[in-house]
């Protein structure tokens, strides 16, 4: 078995490798470590290599890439799943580091110590002009429950803080065992005196402090951002300091990294360091030593931990299993955004022939479509047990065998708001949906769709269709189903182009309709 650690790592971890017996274990570098590729069966990095689909295409042998951190972006993950390269990181394994980092930063926000520690070392001796204020009272916000975020609340609370947090995907009773309160994300903007970031970069949360939740928060907030850069609009943060909406910022990310030139480092009111809330020796050392046990583990037993890539199915396999992983992560997607509410269960029942197989990873494929909206992390058909689990959800499985429709499966999700229930089947090899709630409504599970809930009256359909005309919008199908003759009815509508919210909006300005969601489908 040959490994290849291509970024320095923890002597501990090194050492672990090496103590495998006929194991060779090489340590090179980022301009080096790719001649050692061809005949390796393990690679170690950390966040200098990129490792592209060009690099992975001459190295025939290898089965396993350990990310010593958490962020994965360094590494083409597609290109690693079709070449059948499992790739794991270490989450959590700097959560305490970055958490002491923030409340760092949050004390020095409120004492204005590296402000007064210049100008002390300048000769002056300036008392009044850094009078500073208590955490003791104020409100923070902790704008996603990951692991970070977790810590991040462990030490704020003994400093009395008012603690409330938003986590789409963490229940009240979760919430309530770490003592805060789970809020809607207007509430958290309105009321924190302190905001600080602790989510996943994804197309929902890019840039997500913009200048619309500026004009929301209270004035004189303070914001701290060890989490991702482009999570903020830095020129509406600028602006937004400049009005005095924001009282002041600590940032140990940007967009741009050295940010060079940035308005926000020449403000006395923002503290910038330089993307090190995760850099001590002890996180180090816990990443280092973490990642060549898994590498161990997975070479030596088979045990993916923490594996961020779904690892190639055989042949066979994805013959009889792919078109139902696919189905399963658009069902858990269509009723992530069909539901009310943070999710408190989700339940999977298999029916036909399907239910004689193994369907750990179909489930978890559905965990990952419920779960792929979390502002926390990005799902998927790996790391969802694990995600869920973190977030307190109860997940089961059924099998039945015998069902009037063969092959099908549903995903049912229980929220605060109520039980949504989806079921869809595979037809012709597409994913189809073919129940919801119980209300028969067969469509494609793909492209652009629009979903309605309404009373079943006349005049809806042309309402509709008249809306939609009207924005440019092309109908290219529409689906209805019923439960019974004036009660109430779905309609499942594709269309040429998306629906923005607008659009929503006078849909539901009938008041025959009571639900209208536009579903984006994971990728």
């Amino acid at each position: 078995m040959k490994i290849v650690i291509a970024e320095p790592l923890a002597p501990a971890g090194v050492k672990l490798l090496q103590s495998q017996p006929g194991w060779e274990v090489i340590l090179s570098n980022p301009r080096d470590y790719t001649r050692h590729l061809p005949d390796a069966d393990g690679l170690i990095v950390r966040g200098s290599v990129r490792l592209t689909a060009a690099v992975l295409a001459e190295a025939a042998r290898l089965r396993v890439i350990g990310r010593a951190g958490v962020s994965v972006e360094n590494l083409d993950l597609a290109a690693a799943t079709t070449a059948g390269v499992l790739v794991m990181n270490t989450p959590g394994g700097n959560a305490v580091s970055v958490a002491e980092h923030t409340l760092a930063l949050m004390l020095s926000l409120a004492r204005s110590i590296p402000q007064a520690n210049a100008s002390t070392k300048q000769g002056k001796w300036e008392r009044r002009l850094y009078t500073g204020n208590e955490l003791r009272g104020k409100t923070l916000g902790v704008l996603g429950l990951g692991s970070i975020g977790r810590e991040v609340v462990r030490r704020a609370r003994p400093f009395e803080m008012h603690i409330l947090a938003t986590d789409p995907y963490v229940n009240a009773e979760t919430a309530a065992d770490l003592g805060i309160e789970l809020v809607a994300l207007d509430r958290l903007y309105a009321e924190s005196d302190y905001l600080t970031l602790h989510v996943a970069l994804t197309p929902e949360t890019h840039r997500m402090l913009h200048a619309g939740a500026f004009e929301k928060m209270k004035i004189g907030v303070r914001i701290i951002n060890c989490a991702r850069g482009e999570l903020i609009d830095e020129a509406a943060l600028e602006s937004a300091m400049q009005y005095g909406k924001v009282a002041g910022a600590a940032l140990d990310v940007f967009q741009e990294e050295p940010p060079e030139g940035s308005p926000l480092l020449a403000r006395d009111n923002v503290i910038a360091t330089p993307h090190i809330g995760g850099a001590t020796e002890e996180a180090q050392e816990i990443v280092g030593v973490r990642i060549a046990a898994q590498v161990v583990d997975y070479l030596k037993n088979g045990i993916a931990l923490n594996a961020v890539n779904m690892p190639a199915l055989t042949h066979e396999q994805f013959r009889t299993l792919g078109p139902y992983v696919d189905l399963a992560g658009r069902l858990g997607n269509l009723a992530s955004y069909l539901a009310d509410g943070n999710p408190k269960s989700v339940q999977l029942h298999y029916f036909g022939k399907l239910a004689e197989h193994n369907t750990h990873l179909i489930r978890n494929a559905a965990l990952a479509g419920v779960l792929h909206r979390s502002l926390f992390h990005r799902a998927n058909a790996i790391n969802a047990m694990q995600l869920a689990h973190e977030r307190g959800l109860d997940v089961s499985e059924t099998h039945e065998q015998r069902h009037a429709h063969t092959d099908s499966i549903r995903v049912q999700l229980t929220t605060a708001g109520g039980v949504t229930r989806v079921d869809g089947a595979v037809v012709f090899g597409r994913p189809r949906l073919i129940q919801v709630d119980g209300i028969a409504c067969e469509a494609p599970l793909e492209g652009n769709v629009t979903f309605l809930r309404n009373q079943d009256v006349p005049g809806v359909i042309g309402y509709v269709g008249g809306v939609m005309g009207g924005n440019g919008i092309n109908i290219a199908t529409f689906s209805l189903g019923r439960r019974d003759a004036l009660a109430e009815a779905v309609s499942v509508i594709v269309t040429d182009q998306p629906v923005p919210e607008s659009v929503l909006k006078l849909l539901l300005e009938n008041k025959a309709v009571t639900q209208a969601r536009f579903v984006a489908f994971a990728r």
